[in-house]
């Protein structure tokens, strides 16, 4: 039976490296495939190039802060998957301008690709969808977006992560419709007879050390003050370090916590502006009670989530992944990423480093979301 096909290719050369990558996935009709791709490459060359190998192919991707795959965890490369149609079908939409975005628009949005795929189900029904996200990481709209299409997907399990650009922060791309695109987001709808499970990892606990947010700019996720103090001073302070050492090795370092419906979110710091404030990854607002994080083993807690994962679909044939930039950066920081990078390839791992993450309806930060996906019955074939 056709299983998911998987491949990773370091070649610089964009037509090189979509030409590899083709070869690598390339399986008789195919419902989709998936693409990462670093913003280092000629993003119209690499566009033009997919479109000829894959004409007629649904083709949808992004622009990354980092690719995982069978390479590793890889900073210029191209990786990604082909899925095929015996056993997936799959409805893909294009959602922007984000920056005009409206929450009737969602709404339309993803019931408009639920009733496709509805209509490719000999059952006339869903049997076990899932849907993954990707969003310009640079939009600030992943929460509108993202609440507008979990409350009109009742019952489909939703991850995704926001596009990048090797931390620049200047314009990150999603691919659809043939092209890449700032201020879109693309959303893949998945129904499938293979087992599927949903997760997130993040080594980060709460600690009792309480921050109040008394003073923030919602739009434009920036906190002017914590305590009623300005806020990049007094985030120093409480996490023990020099004001004029926030920086984001730091900020990956020292995260924040938030608690919704019992359960913890990381919350992250961007930057540091010049007038004080802080300028954070995920949605902020005036009267938040945060509360200082701290780590705990991010391998240990990896392993023992895609263990768990993998075993709740039996026989896994890939893994599909959104992995905060910023837990690359710690890695990096503390020598450990070439063992991460092991421990992602032994598991079948393929995805990017994000600007956000999404998980259901929430969108954090320094997380790992993912999608383990079994054989149909839960068995090898």
């Amino acid at each position: 039976m056709p299983t998911i096909r998987a491949a990773h290719s370091i070649l610089s050369d964009p037509a090189a490296a979509a030409q590899e990558f083709h070869e690598r996935v390339l399986q008789p009709d195919m419902a989709l495939v998936l693409f990462f791709c670093s913003s280092r490459y000629d993003l119209d060359a690499l566009a033009g190039e997919l479109n000829r190998l894959f004409v007629g192919v649904p083709l949808v991707g992004c622009t990354t802060a980092g690719e995982i795959g069978s390479e590793g965890c890889q900073s210029f490369s191209l990786s990604g998957a082909s899925f095929p149609a015996g056993s997936f079908s799959v409805a893909t939409g294009l959602l922007g301008p984000l920056e005009k975005f409206e929450v009737g628009a969602g709404k339309q949005f993803a019931e408009g690709l639920k009733h496709e795929l509805v209509q490719k189900s000999s059952l006339g029904q869903l049997s076990n969808p899932f849907a993954f996200l990707m969003i310009d990481g640079l939009s600030q709209r992943e929460e509108p977006v993202l609440g507008a299409i979990h409350s009109n997907l009742p019952g489909v399990p939703i991850i995704g992560g926001s596009a990048g650009d090797n931390l620049r922060f200047q314009k990150t791309w999603v691919y659809g419709e043939g092209r890449f695109r700032s201020d879109h987001a693309v959303l893949v709808l998945v129904d499938s007879d293979c087992p599927v499970a949903l997760w997130k990892s993040q080594h980060f606990v709460a600690t009792d050390q309480r921050m109040v947010i008394t003073e923030a700019d919602a739009a434009s996720r920036r906190v002017i003050e914590i305590n009623g103090l300005p806020a990049a001073p007094e985030y120093a302070r409480l996490t023990g370090v020099n004001v004029n050492d926030l920086d984001p090795g730091r900020f990956a370092s020292s995260p924040v916590v938030v608690l919704i419906n019992g359960e913890e979110y990381v919350r992250s710091i961007q930057k540091v502006n010049d007038d004080g404030s802080l300028t954070f990854y995920c949605a902020i607002e005036s009267g938040l009670v945060i509360r200082v994080a701290k780590g705990v083993d991010l391998y240990d807690n990896l392993e023992k989530g895609l263990q768990k994962a993998t075993q709740e679909v039996g026989q896994c044939q890939a893994v599909f992944a959104c992995d905060c930039v910023l837990r690359r950066l710690e890695l990096e920081q503390t020598g450990t990423l070439a063992r991460i990078a092991g421990l992602l390839k032994s598991y079948q791992v393929t995805g990017f480093n994000s600007y956000g993450e999404q998980i259901g309806g929430v969108h954090v930060n320094q997380t790992f979301t993912a999608i383990a996906i079994g054989h149909p019955g839960g068995d090898e074939p």
